[in-house]
């Protein structure tokens, strides 16, 4: 039998294009294991990371975190996962800095941990959409201990619970605004927060508001709407749940000023950015923070929830993927239409 060869989409330097050449083959140690890979999510901490060298700790590597494929090889201790699974999972590169955990690769290695099953009956295309969302929405819902995610910039703490297959009828009495609630991490937290028992108040284009509605919310209002803040300050007042706070998925200092505003009207909260969050006229009963999409406390639903939730569809894969191209060579093109903005879908590359 020949030998496999791998490659990837390496990252020579920083602010560099992707350059497309053979890759060492990975071999999984303990609670690892080895994917083949059919299909890639871009997402925007990809072109932050290659543009900016955010979270980059050396040269060459290898960026992405979203991979769908089939288990290629387990190392020692995985017990869940055999040869010629169907899986998706979460590429752990932004931690471990190793080329060898970035997703835009033929083979590359994710923990056993921060992957699952994927049912025979969603696309390996459609299941690329869900590993870094997934991860990023229980961080931002569930982490309960603040940390510094970047200096001098904690990750909130929100202190959720985990989201169940029970029944999913808002049952814990409070409710969460999902500022961009149609972008990827957006429209996933919006489905995790309702598995949870979460009610959600959607903001997205108007365009997206049926997008929304299908993850979950139960309102879903205009971030066009000149009248905006008033608007979530009534839905929210007239849910009679308690508030828990904004995640705010777009993160410009336009979103900030409204953020800001609702929670002065409605006595404080929570505000959890997807980038650093605002510094000025933040009310002092206001906890800012940034999420950050890799912790353990994610483990556990990856473990029980993932899969079944697919099976069952709990759990969608949603915005709808949108496939850029076929093959490594169109990552670079992807993370460019990336950069250049997306509405209501996630870009795929096929592999």
């Amino acid at each position: 039998m020949p030998a496999v060869i791998n490659q990837a989409a390496w990252l020579d330097k920083v602010n560099t294009p992707l350059e497309v050449r053979d890759a060492p083959m990975p071999t999984p140690t303990t609670n690892e294991i080895v994917v083949g890979s059919y299909a890639v999510a871009i997402n925007p901490l990809d072109y932050h990371m290659q543009d900016a060298g955010v979270f980059v700790q050396h040269c060459p590597t290898i960026l992405g975190c979203d991979v769908a494929g089939e288990v290629h090889e387990v190392g020692t201790g995985v017990t869940r996962f055999k040869k010629g699974d169907r899986i998706i999972g979460h590429c752990i590169n932004l931690v471990s800095g190793r080329p060898s955990d970035g997703a835009f690769a033929h083979y590359t290695i994710v923990p056993d941990d921060k992957a699952a099953i994927l049912p025979d009956h969603i696309s390996f295309k459609d299941g690329a959409i869900i590993p870094f969302a997934f991860e990023a929405a229980v961080c931002t819902l569930s982490v309960a201990k603040s940390e510094e995610c970047l200096p001098g910039i904690s990750i909130p703490a929100l202190g959720l619970p985990y989201p169940t297959l029970k029944d999913r009828k808002p049952a814990t009495g409070k409710t969460l605004v999902v500022y961009g609630a149609s972008s990827s991490i957006g429209s996933m937290t919006t489905q995790i927060a309702t598995a949870t028992g979460i009610s959600v108040i959607g903001i997205a284009s108007a365009r997206n508001h049926d997008l929304v509605k299908q993850c979950g919310a139960v309102h879903v209002l205009d971030r066009a709407d000149s009248n905006l803040v008033a608007q979530v300050v009534d839905a929210v007042k007239g849910s009679k749940s308690d508030f828990i706070g904004i995640f705010d998925a777009v993160s410009t200092p336009e979103s900030y000023s409204q953020d800001i505003a609702i929670l002065e009207q409605l006595g404080g909260g929570h505000l959890a950015c997807s980038h650093p969050p605002p510094t000025e006229n933040v009310p002092p009963n206001v906890k800012t923070g940034m999420i950050f999409a890799m912790n353990d406390v994610v483990n556990p639903a990856w473990r029980e929830f993932v899969t079944e939730a697919l099976k069952k569809g709990v759990l969608k894969c949603l915005p709808p993927p949108l496939v850029v191209g076929r093959g490594l060579a169109c990552v670079q093109d992807a993370i460019k239409k990336c950069k250049q903005g997306v509405s209501g879908r996630k870009l795929v590359v096929e592999l």
